[in-house]
């Protein structure tokens, strides 16, 4: 039997394989003259040998431990002359999801045959509903993928190798410009599609449903027919394997193609429709799309495609369906569109436009919108008002808890009863058509809420929250100035110390340390050391959030910021949790959990750390942690960088030692907690007064008189 050749891989194969940025890469091929030598590809894109490019991290010491994940990658490099391999082993992961766990254990060991015959009766259970297969045989040469491929589902579950699935497949297809849609997003995108009954739609539709996120949230909330579309086979494949993989009892259909020039769903008329249309995509098909019948509101200028997108979702909505799209903010002001605005605003299409926080979805730099649509009802009265809604207002941070309230706070009562709703002066009101058809017809939320009218305020109510929230501040300044009292610190002699470390991995391996998360649907949680525990039921408890710990607050989640079909952990006293998804330019933050935490669920994106009290103090793990350059050496990504927590590192001290450096991180801790709760009641205080002041409601006090 001849020996597999070796895989070639590029500069971001290596960026993954080390857990580092591709611009790490660069440097080490720049910086080290034992680089590996590249072994093909161009002089621009060089590729290089996977054995010696392991070889060579191995012995620097930065090869991280080889996972079921790690090994179908580079099964699926190393497979010669394939590059449909990952599509056709998509329906094997269907399959072997849907076995009994005993069953599923037996699969990789199977002898060949056995193998093969079991791989080829799937084609005939479910191949042919997952776009992009069109002869899924399976010969000797796909054994050694095979089983790559089930041990991964076995370990580390049915979503996880899906997702190394289509990582392969948007590799081979070059696919650039896809990003996930936020889970939280898609929660609140999906929850504005409830009707005022409480009544989820049945049906729901996506035309550029990318990885199935926002289909998949529709499944969680209550839909039961899904159909989604996207122009990538690689999107699309693993799309639909997702979805059958989270919404098992939904009838799930997903095509493949450009739904603005190609609708697949053509005639389809569905309940709801959910959308993150293409960003900035100009070459839409203005030209060939000139007299198509969905422009019921005009035909979209060449420079506004998503209001093609828009249109586009309406002519698939049944009378009073409703859609939510995510939109760029210039979609509300560009003069292009103005007239198109102006009819869905005047036919009552328009019924909210939401505008959230920077962060929220790809591109970050933007604050994007939501908008609210419905197809209008021949039968019924036109309203007479547009739902809008400034949430960015609220959250100079992302938090998507408060986020999801100021939206829905306001959505929901204005949804039941127009005619009564009264909104929140600065953040949500109803706003007339008639003040909305303007020359500009201009949607953008803050040129519209942020001016309460005057009538709103009431002098008396404002200077008592006025009074109070100087109550607040004066509080948080004092315990400010007394924590930031005692600023000695005493310089080591002559030089930093130097100090052996362990990985977090050979802690866990030790038994020193526990390690568990919350993970998606399908996904196993991967623990070390003590962790075992029942499985929680949802309701009546909180949750901890990577806000409540990047703030430094108590746990202010509920069941809806927490994933659904999924084992849900409870933390315990002591426990230190990390941040485990950052943005550019924040720094990692570690907390240990209080006593009266105990008990809570463990939010997304967050790690838990549990310690063996008699070997590591936890205020001193949480300290080293989430160090800058501990955390810099584990995390990956560029835009949204995650971390590691396997190769984070550990000084080993004893214990007492330990506990001198827990000491002093826990009153860092202290310190930066209320140097946030000072700041965010002097942002508070200072909102309040100038808005008193400059609408006539409050008076100067008098500091500024001659």
């Amino acid at each position: 039997m001849n020996q597999q050749a070796s895989a070639l891989v590029t500069a971001a194969d290596i960026s993954r394989l080390a857990g580092v940025t591709r611009a790490t890469v660069s440097n080490w091929r720049r910086r080290h003259p034992d680089f590996p030598t590249p072994a093909g590809g161009t002089d621009t894109s060089p590729t290089y040998d996977l054995d010696a490019v392991r070889a060579w991290l191995s012995a620097r010491g930065q090869l991280p431990e080889d996972t079921p994940a790690d090994r179908l990658r580079t099964a699926l490099r190393t497979h010669p002359g394939d590059d449909e391999l990952a599509v056709r082993l998509l329906p094997v992961v269907l399959a072997a999801a849907r076995l009994e766990e005993k069953e599923r254990e037996a699969l990789p060991e199977l002898r060949e045959d056995a193998l093969l015959r079991w791989a080829r009766s799937t084609v005939d259970d479910g191949a042919d509903d997952i776009p992009g297969i069109v002869d899924a045989t399976y010969g000797p040469d796909t054994t050694g993928p095979l089983r790559t491929l089930l041990r991964c589902v076995v370990a580390d579950g049915a979503e996880t190798a899906t997702d190394v699935l289509a990582e392969r497949l948007l590799e081979d297809a070059g696919g650039t410009g896809t990003y996930l849609t936020p889970r939280p997003l898609t929660d609140l995108m999906a929850r504005l599609l409830t009707g005022s009954a409480g009544a989820f739609p049945a049906s729901v539709l996506d035309p550029a449903c990318g990885t199935g996120s926002l289909l998949a949230a529709a499944a969680s909330a209550g839909a039961t027919a899904l159909h989604g579309q996207d122009v990538l086979v690689a999107q699309a494949a693993p799309a639909a394997v997702r979805l059958r993989l989270s919404a098992p009892g939904a009838a799930v259909s997903v095509r493949t193609g450009d739904s603005l020039r190609s609708d697949a769903f053509k005639g389809l008329t569905v309940d709801a429709v959910l959308c993150n249309p293409p960003y900035g995509v100009r070459d839409w098909g203005h030209d060939d799309l000139a007299y198509d019948q969905r422009w019921a509101y005009g035909v979209p200028p060449k420079g506004e495609p998503e209001l093609a997108w828009v249109q586009h979702c309406l002519a698939h909505l049944t009378p009073r369906g409703r859609a939510v799209l995510l939109m760029p903010p210039a979609v509300a002001e560009r003069t292009a569109g103005r007239r198109i605005r102006a009819q869905l605003v005047r036919d009552g299409a328009l019924r909210a436009v939401v505008s959230l926080p920077q962060g929220a979805a790809t591109p970050l730099h933007i604050g994007l919108h939501l908008w609210v649509l419905e197809r209008p009802d021949p039968q019924t009265e036109a309203p007479g008002t547009v739902l809008l809604v400034d949430a960015a207002a609220e959250t100079r941070d992302l938090d998507w808890t408060a986020v999801h309230n100021t939206v829905l706070s306001a959505w929901r009562p204005y949804l039941a009863d127009q005619g009564d709703f009264t909104g929140t002066p600065g953040t949500a009101d109803a706003v007339p058509i008639t003040d909305l058809l303007n020359e500009a017809v201009d949607l953008t939320p803050a040129r519209h809420v942020r001016t309460a009218p005057r009538q709103a305020l009431r002098p008396a109510l404002l200077a008592r929250q006025a009074s109070e929230l100087y109550d607040q501040l004066r509080e948080a300044a004092t315990e400010l100035a007394g924590l930031s009292a005692d600023g000695d610190w005493p310089p080591a002699d002559g030089r930093p110390r130097d100090w052996r470390t362990a990985t977090v991995a050979d802690l866990l391996r030790g038994g020193a340390l526990g390690l568990l998360q919350t993970a998606p649907p399908g996904r196993r949680t991967r623990s070390g050391g003590p962790l075992s525990q029942p499985e929680p039921e949802p309701g009546g408890r909180p949750a901890l959030t990577a806000t409540d710990v990047f703030e430094g607050r108590p746990a202010s989640g509920t069941e809806a910021d927490l994933p659904t079909g999924v084992a849900l952990p409870l933390v315990q006293g002591s426990d230190v949790l990390l941040t485990e998804i950052l943005r550019v330019g924040r720094t990692a933050v570690a907390r240990v959990v209080e006593p009266d935490e105990t008990g809570c669920f463990l939010g997304p994106h967050l790690l838990l750390f549990r310690p063996d009290r008699r070997r590591l103090d936890p205020w001193f793990l949480a300290g080293f942690l989430a160090a800058e350059q501990n955390v810099k050496a584990a995390a990956t990504g560029s835009s949204l960088v995650r971390v590691d927590p396997r190769r984070l590192r550990v000084p080993l001290l004893p214990l007492a030692e330990q506990q001198r450096y827990g000491a002093a991180f826990r009153r860092l801790h202290e310190l930066r907690t209320a140097a946030r709760r000072a700041d965010r009641a002097a942002e508070d205080v200072t909102r309040l007064l100038g808005t008193g002041l400059t609408d006539g409601a409050l008076l100067p006090d008098g500091h500024g008189s001659a």
